[in-house]
């Protein structure tokens, strides 16, 4: 089996926390509007909800930035399994920052 390149593991990287970011951002809007769109709900299904969501969410985060890794891992390449968790972390902190420098302008 051929062996990723680094370079294509940067970009599999980038699009994996692109992925994370969109994915988190989808569900910041349902937090945000969620009672404009569904109401207010009884205490109990909102806790309910909440959990469901943050457990799916951890289901979804770890599908999003884990199954390539597991598959490289599977294949016996391990060491670029850890890069590209390295490169899809570095990516996610450049995001964040990006994220931060842009909010820190508009106010």
């Amino acid at each position: 089996m051929s062996t990723p390149k680094p370079r294509r593991l940067v970009w599999v990287g980038l699009l994996q926390a692109l992925g994370l970011t969109a994915y988190c951002s989808a569900v910041a809007i349902i937090f945000w509007q969620g009672n404009n769109w569904f109401g207010l709900m009884p205490e109990y299904f909102g806790f309910f909800l909440f959990l469901l969501l943050f457990s799916t969410s951890a289901l979804v985060c770890g599908l999003i930035t884990g199954f390539y890794p597991f598959i490289l891992w599977q294949r016996k390449q391990t060491i670029d399994a850890f890069q590209l968790v390295l490169y899809t972390a570095a990516w996610l902190l450049i995001t964040i920052l990006l994220i931060l420098i842009g909010l820190s302008r508009l106010r």
